[in-house]
């Protein structure tokens, strides 16, 4: 299964990587497998999700299926999703309450 578990992942970092102008920052961690399917977080720039997106998700409908296919052919399930982006440490100040004078 952990071969198996690798040529996934590879198979996504690779296609990942086409899509991206920083390929260097693209990572795909395999996460524990939860009622029968191991599931894949697909890292990238917060600046690039959108390329992975694409318009109205198209393009990561298609890595999902190519991921579904791609588990169907080893006998078994993977889940694709993408990592929500870190923006860095910028905090989000708290409304003041109050009078201001």
């Amino acid at each position: 299964m952990a071969d198996a578990s690798n040529q996934i992942k590879t198979l996504v970092e690779d296609i990942a990587r086409l899509l991206v102008d920083k390929p260097g920052e693209v990572s795909v961690e395999v996460l524990e497998e939860s009622g029968g399917a191991t599931a894949l977080e697909l890292t990238v720039a917060p600046d690039e999700v959108g390329k992975v997106i694409g318009k109205q998700g198209r393009t990561i409908r298609s890595i999902r299926n190519i991921v579904d296919a791609a588990s169907r052919h080893h006998s078994s399930r993977y889940t694709l999703e993408i990592a929500e982006p870190e923006i860095g440490n910028q905090s989000v100040p708290e409304p003041q309450l109050g009078n201001q004078a």
